[in-house]
């Protein structure tokens, strides 16, 4: 690949499907095309670290926006995005642009314009009697995740402005045209 100076930053799983909750790697084609279209342009690609999997593993349960809005998981998300954090300092005090911060819609963490939210999950599941109900208050809310909304922060008290958009499993069109309006602007 040639020095286009070019880079764009992408949740984890966007390049490693793997790192999502077991059962939840169903979009692999979006991601295919999106990566495709980005090594055809050019772009250098950093791929962030997944909080979810940094803190809780690949065993994991599927959580919501609410059980991660702890001060804890904040600190977390703060913690490991620091270094990319001095790497995208270091890339624009060279001369190159961070072209988009690219999340993944649906994710309770690194959701850009959608998040899952409910505010009744969690708990024990073998013994719960309202888990059906549970399950039906589970929805996505227009809302950034737990680890976008850290980074937002860091980037503002850096003074670092980068676009943030989202992959969307589910529409590949949508995906593809807001992430090219982005990226050829």
């Amino acid at each position: 690949m040639k020095r286009t100076k070019k880079i764009v930053i992408v949740s984890h799983c966007i390049l490693n499907v793997n790192s999502k909750v077991e059962g939840c790697c169903e979009f692999g084609q979006v991601s295919s095309n999106f990566i495709k279209y980005l090594i055809d342009n050019d772009y250098g690609i950093i791929q962030m670290p997944c909080p979810e999997t940094t803190i809780y593993g690949i065993k994991r349960w599927g959580h919501v926006k609410e059980q991660f809005d702890t001060p804890y998981y904040r600190k977390h998300c703060r913690g490991i995005f620091e270094p990319i954090l001095e790497q995208i300092e270091d890339y624009i005090n060279n001369g190159y642009k961070i072209k988009a911060l690219i999340g993944i819609n649906g994710s309770p963490s690194c959701g850009h314009s959608l998040t899952c939210s409910s505010n009744s999950w969690g708990g024990e599941f073998a013994s719960s009697a309202d888990t059906d109900e549970k399950i039906s208050n589970l929805k996505c809310i227009t809302s950034p995740g737990i680890f976008i909304e850290e980074i937002e922060k860091m980037l503002k008290d850096r003074g670092i402005e980068i676009e943030l958009a989202a992959v969307d499993e589910e529409n590949e069109e949508l995906t593809m045209n807001n992430i090219r309006k982005i990226l050829e602007a």
